[in-house]
């Protein structure tokens, strides 16, 4: 795995953390420019980590380098897991990089790194395809108020499209698995929509939100 964390201290810590358990970390970075190279240096050589964990804010800006990068490099690299840290719940960060897809992509806050267990497992589950997401980013992206179980009302085939746009599958790709024409889907994803109360005027978000209830049920 790669490391990207600006603060020396925290960055050979999780190094230290996740060596002294059994896992490679070949390469530790301080910005979002030198992740980048890394990644292709490595993948150019056929050496692509299992997972990047990096940072949501990087030099320069101490802004969004962080997961800019990560977005950018889990569109190069679809196989690359990509777990990020953050100190707080960035909901514009954590939807950008859920978007595509939710397999191998993590968002932790840095709190969590406290319970060493919890967080090597959630890299591990990233490194392997699988998702983490801290308990409060799923709240603040969800709203607190959904607590009642909002799948219930789902038709089993609408479970079985949802889990499949939970893999990141396009709807094309949806139709193929389930032998159905694209329209079937389309008509299958609507109604998702409607019954998980999410509203046209959530846009594009839509399709996000409705996988993290998902992965929150």
């Amino acid at each position: 795995m790669v490391i990207a964390e600006d603060s020396v201290l925290l960055r050979e810590g999780l190094t230290r953390l996740l060596t002294d358990r059994g896992h490679e970390v070949v390469a530790g970075v301080s910005d979002a420019e030198a992740l980048i190279k890394t990644i292709t240096e490595l993948d150019d050589r056929g050496q692509l980590p299992d997972v990047v964990v990096a940072d949501v804010r990087m030099p320069p800006t101490h802004t969004d380098e962080g997961v800019r990068a990560a977005v950018q490099l889990r569109k190069a690299h679809p196989g690359l897991g990509v777990l990020v840290l953050s100190q707080y719940v960035e909901e514009r960060y954590a939807t950008e990089l859920i978007a595509g897809s939710s397999r191998g992509v993590g968002y932790l806050l840095k709190d969590r790194v406290a319970d060493v267990r919890e967080f090597v497992d959630a890299v591990v589950r990233v490194a392997e395809g699988g998702t983490a997401l801290d308990p409060e980013v799923v709240a603040q992206l969800l709203g607190r108020s959904r607590k009642q179980d909002v799948l219930a009302g789902l038709t089993p085939r609408e479970r079985e499209v949802l889990g499949l746009m939970a893999e990141g599958r396009t709807n094309s790709a949806i139709a193929k698995q389930l032998v159905v024409s694209d329209g079937a889907v389309e008509k299958h994803v609507s109604n998702i929509f409607m019954k998980l109360g999410l509203s046209p005027s959530e846009g594009d978000h839509r399709r996000v939100l409705a996988v993290l209830t998902y992965l929150n049920s």
